[in-house]
């Protein structure tokens, strides 16, 4: 099983002199990556930061973001992205939930590095990308080689905290052999990059999009990263750089249509548009392939097993039946659906999805017990998705096991409501949960942003949902607000909405 180590060191040797990234006006080529990831590398060690120690990364979407990715998988550190958007309390939470003695911190957030210091005096703190004398890429006199330490598949290399839709901090373990695993997996079932292949890169590289690297950089292809995402400059990006790839959540999409930025824009060089993160609204969709182009492909796949567990390419999106789905299975996942007791379900049937993959986690950090209930005894990661095969053998997520909402003795799938709610021409984002009810002990509920300028009221949303689906599953209620709240990387917090209505 090839190590994530050993991906970065041969992307390096065999394509030295290519561009790897576009920052802005500035570029690094892979000989250059590889060298500052060395330099931190070496750095590190020097400092006595040991292999296995847990190392959080402040490191915003920039030049010094490969480098330093780099750099811990090479020195055998554990590293613990910590999202930039999260709050003083929360990053401190995370550093102490993922025993976490180092932060490395770049120029954006070298702020908030100091204010965590101050909060954990034993923190030690490292900057890359400053003035600082003692910064991390401080020019050396020395050549710097690959870094002397002795790595195996199974050392753990990353440590990315989740919520889920649960709200609760878990922070997800990969090793050196599963991390190396989610490139094959991707290259194997959604992308095949060439030499001249540039991924942009709008999203945080902490989460999904990060997963897209590797796979580009042993093929020899570049990433073009952005400090975010904003309309605008991300259609300029894809004719500056003459882009070939990118990947986006369906929040994304939105705010392209709705600004009117695609319109003209130059997408000749564009081979595929990637997707997942949350399902994509069918009107969206549509919109979106009008203005892309056929070249659509969706993943579904969690933090505990990315990237992908479930594809549908480009050519399964001309089959409008199949936008509702996940996909095939990749290539290299066993998966079963499961009932409550454990037995797999007959085809058709909803159960929980379980998998087998090499890309799996290795477990929850300092969690036994959710570990217990998550992987089973003989291997199988429980993804609390709920699913169905229909009988070509296509992978249809129905929701999360947590999200369920049970009314009036029936099973109502949240994500249902949802799609029938979308469809009409008012509603601009929509989330359904359930909320109590002294008749139906949980009565559907709908949270709806409508679209600038239109109007509709409650009755015809209700009337709308049972004109698709049985009456049973129509919301109760629908209350109008302002914005969906989502995760950062653009997933439904059901849990925000849901809360209040139980805490009354």
């Amino acid at each position: 099983m090839v190590m994530a180590a050993t991906h970065i060191r041969r992307g390096a040797l065999a394509h030295a002199d290519r561009t790897a990234v576009y920052f802005g006006d500035d570029t690094l080529t892979f000989r250059e990556v590889n060298d500052r990831a060395n330099l931190i590398a070496h750095r590190l060690i020097e400092a006595g930061i040991a292999k296995g120690t847990h190392v959080a990364l402040l490191v915003n979407n920039g030049l010094h973001s490969l480098p330093v990715d780099f750099a811990a998988i090479k020195s055998g550190v554990v590293r613990v992205p910590l999202n930039a958007r999260l709050s003083l309390d929360e990053h401190a939470a995370m550093l102490e939930g993922s025993k976490a003695t180092v932060v490395v911190a770049d120029s954006t957030l070298a702020d908030r590095a100091a204010e965590l210091a101050t909060r954990i005096p034993e923190l030690r703190v490292f900057r890359v990308g400053t003035s600082d004398p003692a910064d991390l890429l401080s020019p050396s006199s020395d050549p710097i080689g690959e870094p002397d330490v002795a790595l195996s598949p199974d050392d753990p290399t990353l440590m990315l905290y989740t919520s889920g839709t649960t709200g609760k901090l878990k922070a997800v373990v990969h090793t050196q052999a599963s991390y190396g695993a989610i490139c094959s997996n991707i290259l194997g079932n959604l992308l095949n990059p060439q030499p001249d292949s540039v991924m942009l890169h709008a999203a945080s590289l902490i989460h999904a999009s990060g997963t897209f690297v590797l796979p580009y950089w042993i093929r020899g292809g570049a990433s073009a990263i952005l400090p975010g995402f904003e309309p605008t400059g991300f259609v300029d990006a894809i004719s500056r750089y003459r882009v070939t790839e990118t990947n986006l959540v369906p929040t994304m999409f939105a705010m392209l249509l709705n600004t009117g930025v695609l319109n003209g824009a130059d997408l000749s060089s564009m081979r595929k548009v990637i997707y997942g993160a949350s399902p994509m609204p069918a009107p969206v969709l549509e919109r979106s392939i009008e203005a892309f182009g056929p070249i659509l492909a969706q993943y579904y796949g969690q933090t505990e097993s990315p990237l992908v567990i479930a594809s549908l390419d480009e050519f399964a999106h001309a089959d409008r039946t199949l936008w509702g789905a996940c996909g095939m299975p990749a290539n290299d996942v066993d998966l079963k659906l499961i009932d409550e007791d454990g037995h797999e379900v007959p085809q058709g049937e909803i159960g929980e999805i379980t998998l087998k993959a090499p890309f799996q986690m290795a477990g929850y950090f300092d969690a036994d017990e959710l570990n217990a209930e998550t992987i089973t005894a003989d291997g199988w990661l429980r993804t609390r998705d709920l699913a169905r095969f229909d009988d070509r053998g296509y992978l249809f997520l129905v929701d999360r096991t947590s999200d369920m909402i049970i009314s009036g003795g029936y099973n109502v799938y949240p994500r249902e409501v949802e799609d029938a709610l979308a469809s009409h021409p008012a509603v601009a984002e929509c989330a359904v949960v359930g909320a109590p009810d002294d008749t139906w002990v949980e009565a559907v509920t709908a949270f709806v942003v409508r679209k600038p300028g239109v109007d509709v009221t409650e009755a015809d949303l209700i009337a709308h949902v049972r004109s698709q689906i049985a009456a049973h599953k129509a919301p109760k209620s629908v209350m109008f607000i302002d914005a969906i709240p989502k995760s950062a990387v653009g997933k439904i917090l059901r849990r925000a909405l849901r809360e209040p209505l139980w805490n009354k």
